[in-house]
C-alpha cells in the first residue's frame, strides 16, 4: 500500500557543509544528520562552527543553512609501544 502525504505538506531542505562538502538535508539536530548519513553517535564527536557539542546535545543541537560540520571517528591503535598486557 502506497502511503499518502497531504497535499499541503511542505518538506524544508538546507544546505550544510559536512566534512567539506555540500550536503542537502532536512535534518535539523545534529542526531538528525547522524542518523541520515548513517553515523553512530556513540563513535563520533561533532563540531559545528568550530564548537564542539556534547553527545548529550546530539538530540537538540540545531543546524542552520550553511553550518559547516565536522564528524570526527574514534580511532584506535597506533605504534607498538613494546608495552604488553597481562595475560597475553
Amino acid at each position: 500500500m502506497a502511503c499518502r502525504i497531504p497535499r499541503d505538506t511542505v518538506f524544508y531542505f538546507m544546505n550544510l557543509i559536512v566534512k567539506g562538502e555540500t550536503v542537502s538535508t532536512s535534518a535539523t539536530t545534529v542526531r538528525e544528520l547522524l542518523a541520515q548519513l548513517g553515523i553512530l553517535p556513540e563513535r563520533v564527536a561533532v563540531e559545528v562552527n568550530f564548537l564542539v557539542i556534547r553527545k548529550a546535545e546530539y538530540p537538540v543541537f540545531p543546524l542552520k543553512e550553511q553550518d559547516k560540520v565536522e564528524i570526527v571517528s574514534y580511532v584506535g591503535g597506533g605504534q607498538d609501544s613494546g608495552r604488553r598486557v597481562y595475560g597475553r
